[in-house]
C-alpha cells in the first residue's frame, strides 16, 4: 500500500472500520447488533419510573428525620442517571421510533439541565475526536493533584459551566469553540432551546412560590445537586487516565459493574464498546462486549478499580497515561 493511500485510510478511519479492519467484528455481526427496537427501552422505562417513585417515597418517609439527607442522595443518584438515557436518545438508539428519542431526550435534559439538541452536537465531536486534547469537546483531563481530583468530583466546576452555558445561550451567545461544532443553520434552534429551558425553570420556581410548595426543592433540585458528584465520578471512569490517542483499543475504559449500576447507566459502563460502534443500542452492548473480549481495555474491578487506577497515576505510583500520546 502506498503512503498516500495509507494517509487517506487513516484520515477516514472510524472506530467501526478500525474494528472490522483488525478482525474484531465482521460486517454481518455488526449489522445484527445494530438492530433497534422500542421494546427494551419501554420496558426499562417502566422499571425506571418505579425506581424513581420508590426513591421519592423514601424522601417522603424520611420527613424531618436525619434520614432525609441519605434519602435525597439516593434519589439524586437515580435522577442524575437521566443523563445515561438522554445520551442513548442523542444517538437515536434508545428507541427505534425517532421521535421517541427526541421527546424522552428532551425530558431527561430538563431533569438535569442539559439542553438536548446542544448536547447532541457537542457529543458528536466527542466521538469524532475522543481523547484528542483541544478537539474532544467533553474531555476530562487527568487532574494534577488530589485537590483537582476532588474539586472536579464536587461538581462545582460542572454546575458553573452548565449555568454559564445556559445563560449565554439564552442571551443568544455561543463561544467560538461552540460555533465549531454547532452548524450555523442550527444556532437559532440552540438559542431557542436554551430560552425554553430557562422559561420552564422560571415557571416551576414561580409556581412553587405561588403555591408555597417546596416539592421541587426536596424531590428534584437538591437531590440532583447531591447526586451529581456520583455522575462526575462515573464520567471520569470512561476516559480519564487512558492514553490521549485515537486508538479505541486504549483510549476508552469499559467497567464491569453490578446489575443495579448497569440498569441505572443503561449499559453505558460498556463504554469502549459504545465508542467502537455508537450505533449499537444499549441492550446489545453486553453482546458487543463479548465480541470484543480481549480486544479493548476493560476494568474488571468496576468504577472503584478505575478510580484506583486514576489515583495511582495522579499520585505518581504508576505512569501518567495522559503523557502517552502515541
Amino acid at each position: 500500500m502506498s503512503s498516500a493511500t495509507s494517509h487517506v485510510n487513516a484520515a477516514v478511519q472510524t472506530p467501526i472500520t478500525q474494528a472490522m479492519a483488525e478482525g474484531a467484528l465482521t460486517r454481518k455481526e455488526l449489522k445484527a447488533l445494530m438492530q433497534r427496537s422500542n421494546s427494551p427501552a419501554l420496558l426499562r422505562l417502566l422499571a425506571w419510573f418505579c425506581v424513581v417513585a420508590v426513591t421519592a417515597y423514601f424522601i417522603w418517609l424520611a420527613g424531618d428525620s436525619w434520614w432525609l439527607l441519605p434519602a435525597m442522595f439516593l434519589h439524586g443518584i437515580v435522577l442524575v442517571h437521566h443523563f445515561s438515557l438522554q445520551h442513548e436518545c442523542c444517538h437515536y438508539t434508545a428507541f427505534r421510533t425517532r421521535w421517541l428519542n427526541d421527546v424522552v431526550g428532551n425530558i431527561c435534559g430538563l431533569v438535569i439541565m442539559l439542553p438536548n439538541r446542544f448536547f447532541r452536537y457537542e457529543h458528536c465531536d466527542h466521538h469524532t475526536y475522543t481523547q484528542l486534547k483541544g478537539k474532544d469537546t467533553e474531555m476530562i483531563e487527568l487532574p494534577n493533584s488530589l485537590g483537582g481530583y476532588f474539586w472536579y468530583i464536587s461538581s462545582v466546576p460542572y454546575w458553573k459551566a452548565k449555568f454559564s452555558e445556559l445563560f449565554r445561550h439564552s442571551l443568544g451567545e455561543l463561544t467560538p469553540a461552540e460555533k465549531k461544532f454547532v452548524p450555523k443553520e442550527e444556532r437559532k434552534t440552540i438559542i431557542l432551546e436554551a430560552r425554553l429551558m430557562v422559561l420552564f425553570y422560571a415557571v416551576v420556581i414561580v409556581a412553587s412560590i405561588l403555591l408555597q410548595s417546596t416539592v421541587a426543592i426536596w424531590y428534584w433540585f437538591l437531590p440532583v445537586v447531591l447526586g451529581e458528584p456520583v455522575m462526575r465520578a462515573i464520567r471520569m471512569t470512561e476516559h480519564v487516565g487512558r492514553p490521549m490517542v485515537y486508538d479505541m483499543k486504549t483510549n476508552t475504559r469499559s467497567n464491569i459493574v453490578s446489575l443495579p449500576w448497569r440498569f441505572l447507566c443503561w449499559n453505558m459502563n460498556y463504554h469502549a464498546e459504545h465508542h467502537y460502534a455508537s450505533s449499537v443500542p444499549f441492550h446489545a452492548l453486553p453482546e458487543l462486549n463479548r465480541k470484543l473480549e480481549g480486544y479493548i481495555h476493560v476494568e474488571k474491578h468496576g468504577y472503584l478499580g478505575a478510580h484506583v487506577d486514576i489515583l495511582s497515576q495522579l499520585l505518581g505510583r504508576s505512569p501518567r497515561q495522559d503523557k502517552n500520546n502515541g
